[in-house]
């Protein structure tokens, strides 16, 4: 992933509720999504940002979208939202 400190200076909202919620809500610009995270959760997510227009970025590993966002635990999603 080419961005890792862009992802933590940015205002991030990491997780699927937390990312769920900044999509309903309109607030996510972009939605990170691990691509060896379980599809039964991932699916919803690409669902409701196609539906919203909202642009998905997939990343390797949740370990690795885990460490872009800062944290020391993998991640399935991130959204990066609007300050």
């Amino acid at each position: 992933m080419s961005n890792d400190n862009g992802l933590q200076d940015a205002h991030v909202r990491i997780g699927t509720k937390q990312t769920m919620r900044m999509v309903q809500m309109g607030l996510a610009d972009e939605v990170y999504v691990a691509q060896d995270a379980d599809p039964r959760i991932t699916s919803k997510i690409v669902a409701l940002c196609e539906e919203s227009s909202v642009k998905i970025t997939y990343v390797d590993t949740m370990k690795n979208l885990g460490k872009a966002c800062g944290i020391e635990v993998g991640a399935a999603m991130a959204a990066i939202v609007r300050p």
